[in-house]
């Protein structure tokens, strides 16, 4: 009883292969739909192919730090800025080092060049500065006050209220003593804080004097209003402990602001929100528990100043993003409010999540690569490829005859869907195709034609076994779909290695082969053996035609052996219609 048993499974796995078939069709439709309807119908190409810009970083000595130019320092600044640049979208971005102090960069074009352009080289040195003073950002005639600038250029803090007291050993907005030289000088000037204490303010010292005039003179032959002076401005030779002037990014206003109370280090995260009150876009910033105690701290001491020494400015490279009045004390979390679009405001907070970049860096040089070279490469492996898919299709006719149609239409299926997933995982997770992922895609041609050819050979055993072609194809497909599992489970682990240890353009191959072997395995089983198994039920194929490449004359095939009432057994033909079976 367990042979009929047998039987009608394998019966029933023969008879139900359109649903197979189906649910590959219903696949194809949907990824050809999705890539219309995401208007994206060709995969992105890489720099390579495409073209785009090559920047090249020069790192800057540190002052201070006559080291920091090391390989550590190096590899991290890659790091962030591969992260960066990945936070846009921008996917085959190269960032890699070139010798002891340069970093290179390849964006291709297509992707949001310009934005990471711009975030590329952005040090993204993050502090939270005490203002003491602040003017209108043109410079100020000699003898002659400045104006501060209009009551909008700053912007409302918010963050979480505290009633506690500020923690001991926390940043302190006059923590230096020449900061504390500022403060003292300047709020001695002819605008005093009525919350100041009545003691008397200790008596600088003659440095301290000195570097206070110093410090006097340069904020009042700032001009903030052009792009030059800008640029004078803060520094990268500025130490987070020493005051320092600065201008706001639109240069409309310029400061004297304390030493450091908060840095970069001690946010969290950062994300662009819109104020729902306002209608506006903001950066919304967390801070670490460290940093929550020190933002506390500062603003509960600024919250007790008056106008402007109860602001803090948010700089940026040295730049003041935004300068924020307090009103109470603060911590936990804070926002960066001012003039911003979504788009800077997603730039900002994507600089501010990935952390600053522990060197400073200029640019040495801006190249853009024409995709021509590029073409010609692409040109010469598409002709190879059509080569080698020629002559597999020629082997295939050649060898196989009749069976040679359900692997060109195989070939066909898997094509279908390894561009419409490029295309669709261009816009989705930002794949570019380069020169290295096409390779990958001409070498998976054969990985794919292999796994045919060894259920067809898997078939022929069968039928050289005396089987008939239906009861050949459902007995082969276990033992082919084992071989053909563990085939391409190699091929994937080795991409997946190849992957994880690589990095730039041969990644791309490793993407594109791993990608490709999957497929291999969702076009097996959902469209060849389905189609094998209705093929069979054809008689071009059950009656072996000397075209079909089953004839059996041709195999070698024995006759089956049959036993007889008597015991005996006796030979007899092969049979050639399934129902003899």
């Amino acid at each position: 009883m367990a042979a009929p048993n047998k039987g009608r499974r394998q019966t029933g796995a023969q008879g139900k292969p359109g649903r197979s078939l189906a649910l590959i069709l219903i696949a194809m439709v949907a990824l050809v739909g999705g890539m219309f309807w995401a208007k994206q119908v060709t995969p992105r190409l890489g720099i390579d192919l495409a073209g785009g810009t090559s920047i090249t970083l020069q790192a800057k000595p540190q002052p201070g730090k006559p080291n920091a130019i090391n390989q550590k320092n190096m590899d991290t600044a890659v790091s962030i800025i591969e992260r960066r640049v990945n936070g846009l979208g921008v996917s085959e971005a190269e960032v890699q080092t070139q010798g002891k102090d340069q970093i290179l960069v390849n964006i291709p074009k297509g992707t949001n060049e310009k934005q990471a352009r711009q975030q590329v080289g952005t040090t993204a040195q993050l502090y939270f500065r005490p203002v003491v003073t602040v003017a209108a950002g043109k410079p100020t005639p000699a003898g002659k006050p400045s104006a501060p600038p209009s009551p909008s250029a700053s912007s409302k803090a918010k963050g979480k209220s505290s009633s506690s007291a500020s923690p001991k050993n926390t940043a302190s907005p006059t923590s230096s003593p020449q900061g504390r030289a500022v403060t003292d000088a300047l709020k001695a000037g002819p605008t005093p804080s009525p919350s100041a204490p009545s003691q008397s303010t200790p008596t600088p010292s003659p440095a301290e004097t000195a570097a206070v005039a110093k410090l006097q003179k340069k904020f009042a032959a700032l001009d903030c209003s052009t792009k030059a002076g800008r640029a004078k401005a803060g520094g990268d030779n500025v130490k987070p402990s020493d005051p320092t002037v600065a201008c706001s990014q639109s240069g409309d206003a310029k400061y004297i602001l304390d030493a450091a109370a908060v840095d970069g280090t001690d946010v969290s995260s950062a994300k662009a929100v819109i104020d729902q009150q306002q209608g506006q876009w903001i950066v919304q910033m967390d801070f670490t528990g460290k940093g929550s105690k020190k933002f506390q701290a500062v603003t509960g001491k600024l919250s007790k100043q008056q106008s402007p020494q109860n602001q803090f400015a948010i700089a940026l490279d040295g730049a003041v993003v935004s300068a924020p009045s307090v009103s109470q004390t603060l911590s936990g979390s804070a926002q960066i409010s001012g003039s911003f679009t979504q788009q800077s405001a997603e730039d900002l907070g994507n600089v501010l999540s990935y952390g600053a970049l522990p060197l400073s860096f200029k640019e040495e040089t801006v190249t853009t690569v024409t995709a021509a070279l590029g073409g010609e490469q692409l040109q010469a492996g598409i002709i190879a490829g059509a080569i080698g898919l020629a002559l597999v299709i020629i082997y295939l006719v050649a060898y196989y005859r009749g069976l040679s149609f359900i692997a060109i239409l195989s070939l066909l299926v898997s094509a279908i869907l390894t561009y419409t997933l490029m295309s669709l995982l261009g816009k989705g997770i930002g794949f570019a195709l380069n020169l290295p992922a096409v390779c990958g895609a001409i070498v998976a041609i054969g990985i794919t034609a292999d796994s045919f050819i060894v259920y067809f050979e898997r078939i022929r055993d069968e039928i050289r076994e005396g089987r008939t072609l239906r009861p050949a194809v459902e007995r082969a497909w276990p033992r082919a779909r084992r071989t053909i599992l563990v085939s391409d489970f190699v091929s994937f682990l080795a991409a997946a290695v190849l992957y994880i240890v690589t990095v730039g353009k041969v990644q791309g191959f490793a993407f594109t082969l791993g990608l490709t072997t999957l497929l291999d395995v969702v076009v097996v089983f959902l469209f060849t053996k389905p189609v094998m198994t209705l093929l069979a039920r054809k008689k071009f194929f059950y009656s072996g035609h000397p075209w079909s490449g089953l004839d059996p004359k041709r195999l070698g095939a024995k006759p089956p052996l049959r036993r007889s009432r008597g015991g005996a057994t006796a030979a007899s033909s092969v049979p050639t219609d399934p129902k003899e079976a």
